[in-house]
């Protein structure tokens, strides 16, 4: 039997418990939740932390994805951020212990993917144009602008993600031809 790819989310209809409006937000995280957990597949540990070409590593690219779905899903809720996701944001780019691999940085991804869809799901659309302060500067955005933000954003860092890791392969193979 061929194995044959579903179509991208986007193009596999309205999910269901999510607002209308969303749709589009949440249709991108889920894409990008997909492809994340496409490339984990057998991630040699040893390149994590390598910056090809000065590029961000993909331990930076999946430590950052998961901290800044979690830093925007707290303004989308009017919250300010906590000590806690403030060391997070600091410690972003930097092995959290020896040993950490794809795997463990994937897992983390992935639970805040979920936290991120049970959040749009839950959404009141009648809240969506209202003003949601952001940061310590209080910079004004709303709470559509967000969500939709947070979207974006992990799209953007899957692409460039993607690129590392282009890089990465390409260096390997250079190597071992070698």
């Amino acid at each position: 039997m061929e194995n044959i790819e579903k179509p991208e989310v986007w193009l596999r209809g309205p999910l269901p418990n999510v607002p209308p409006h969303l749709q589009p937000a949440a249709h991108a995280l889920l894409q990008a939740q997909e492809e994340i957990n496409k490339l984990g597949q057998n991630f040699p540990s040893d390149l994590l932390w390598i910056k090809p070409a000065g590029l961000a590593s993909v331990g930076f690219h999946m430590q950052h994805l998961a901290g800044v779905l979690d830093r925007l899903l707290t303004y989308a809720r009017g919250e300010s951020l906590t000590d806690k996701q403030l060391e997070y944001l600091r410690s972003e780019g930097k092995a959290p212990f020896e040993g950490c691999s794809f795997d463990d940085l994937l897992q983390n991804l992935n639970k805040q993917f979920l936290i991120a869809i049970t959040q749009i799901e839950n959404t009141d659309s009648s809240t969506l144009l209202e003003v949601r302060m952001v940061g310590r500067a209080q910079v004004p955005s709303t709470h559509l602008g967000l969500l939709f933000h947070a979207a974006e954003h992990t799209m953007r860092h899957l692409g460039q993600l993607l690129v590392t890791l282009k890089f990465l392969e390409a260096d390997i193979d250079k190597n071992s031809k070698s």
